[in-house]
């Protein structure tokens, strides 16, 4: 049995879960958001918590995967989800052009521009080197994230680009001279 799967979901006040079918519609004070369940995997209400069964022990894999995502969307749309970037090197920075666009200037003979999809906001500090990023969903706010990062990831050699809040990265040693 799944350890993660078997852990109830407390539902928080102002949070209201309607179960339709293989759909868990979760809506809170910071919006709503909708959730599908894989095959074989039920969610049931009980005194204000969720929980998570599954039909037989082929679904196995998916139970605690199925409760992780239920559990990311409640928490979503109670606290909402952030991911901090930070732009490390000579020249490198960030900057908003009008609401939905991030405007990188990261080394490159253009700057490189970088739409936000619905649902994310970004906010950049004044030193126009960190990143906040928030949303209520989990998954979208960190494949922007993933996104912004690959547009110059960081460098082992001089330990520049775009990299996460508080990565740690090995800095490697360069060519030594022939002698």
């Amino acid at each position: 049995m799944s350890r993660i799967g078997k852990k109830p979901i407390a539902i928080p006040k102002g949070v209201t879960v309607k179960l339709e079918g293989n759909n868990v519609h979760v809506q809170g004070p910071k919006g709503k958001l909708d959730t599908p369940l894989p095959a074989g995997i039920k969610m049931e209400q009980h005194d204000g918590n969720l929980i998570a069964t599954r039909e037989n022990d082929s679904q196995a894999a998916v139970h605690g995967l199925a409760r992780a995502l239920v559990n990311n969307a409640v928490e979503g749309v109670t606290k909402g989800w952030t991911r901090d970037l930070e732009i490390v090197g000579i020249g490198y920075r960030a900057e908003m052009k009008g609401k939905g666009m991030v405007v990188f200037s990261l080394g490159y003979s253009h700057p490189v521009e970088y739409p936000l999809p619905t649902g994310v906001d970004c906010a950049i500090d004044a030193k126009l080197t960190k990143l906040t990023l928030n949303g209520i969903d989990r998954q979208r706010v960190g494949q922007v994230a993933a996104e912004m990062r690959s547009l110059r990831p960081p460098d082992p050699y001089k330990n520049k680009g775009v990299r996460y809040a508080g990565e740690k990265l090995k800095k490697k040693v360069g060519k030594t001279g022939a002698k």
